[in-house]
């Protein structure tokens, strides 16, 4: 009897690689991945009141909050650039990160019904949580060019730098380290399910350990002993980093940007690892 050999398209084990990124098949996956954005851009704001607004309102009264706070009531200055420009785009660039971190941290828990039911990559969840994240970021972006171009018109000295070809690396870095940490919390509350509610409490906290809405040199002025422990936040170097190439205004230096650079390829290794290691079972603990 003759025994033919089967050759097989697709073939789905559990035994993978730890760090396993297959490009080619989240390509043959890519309508999938498509589906997804478009499902997580039209979902978000549906059953709200003032739907889309919110990507306007949110970042607006955010500045108006910080610069009344920040720069009116503790004096805190930011040199040449308006207080609300300045805060503008701090959170322009903080709001980016955050949504990767927040809308990949509950992937798990959030699609387990769908796991447990239909093969596809699953990285290709939190990657289209991050790339449809990118809508909401340019929409804000829009909003930072309109107020840029109107405190330039109020005759501001204000004004972009050479650096400002890196923005999209500032962009990458913010995807990576924010999907990264994502999918890190996102395969630890698979066990531990109280992690989801201190992860807007960690981000809250997050927001002033970055310099969001200070600059680093206030730091170093009035809490030198405190100040290294903002510095060596990668986020930091991102938030401040963005600002100086937009603004011209901020601490950035070659060193610190290679530092945020290696700490953000870390970070999403280490995520994709134990992410790839906890789709294995997590159906299991779910």
């Amino acid at each position: 009897m003759n025994h033919t050999e089967d050759n097989w398209l697709y073939e789905i084990s559990p035994k993978r690689k730890l760090i396993d990124l297959n490009f080619k098949e989240i390509w043959r996956y890519r309508d999938l991945l498509v589906l997804f954005v478009k499902r997580d851009i039209t979902t978000v704001y549906k059953q709200t009141i003032l739907g889309p607004l919110w990507f306007f309102i949110q970042p607006l009264f955010t500045s108006v909050i910080y610069t009344l706070v920040f720069n009116n009531i503790a004096n805190i200055p930011t040199g040449e650039v308006p207080s609300f420009l300045f805060n503008l785009t701090g959170i322009t660039a903080w709001n980016y990160f955050n949504e990767c971190f927040s809308s990949t941290s509950n992937t798990f828990n959030q699609n387990a019904a769908l796991f447990g039911k239909v093969y596809f990559p699953r990285v290709i969840m939190p990657m289209s949580k991050v790339i449809a994240g990118l809508v909401k970021f340019g929409i804000q972006l829009l909003i930072l060019i309109i107020f840029y171009a109107y405190f330039l018109w109020q005759g501001f000295s204000i004004s972009p730098n050479t650096n400002i070809l890196l923005f999209p690396v500032y962009v990458l870095l913010m995807a990576l380290m924010g999907l990264g940490f994502g999918m890190i919390i996102s395969a630890m509350t698979t066990k531990y399910r109280d992690l989801t509610v201190l992860i807007g409490f960690a981000t809250s906290l997050l927001v002033y350990v970055s310099a969001v809405p200070y600059p680093v040199s206030q730091v170093e002025e009035k809490m030198p002993k405190l100040a290294w422990l903002v510095k060596m936040n990668p986020l930091t170097q991102i938030i401040e980093g963005f600002r100086y190439m937009i603004l011209d205004e901020g601490v950035y230096t070659s060193l610190g940007l290679l530092y945020t650079i290696a700490v953000s390829i870390f970070i999403f290794i280490l995520g994709l690892l134990i992410f790839n290691k906890t789709e294995k079972n997590f159906i299991d603990t779910v």
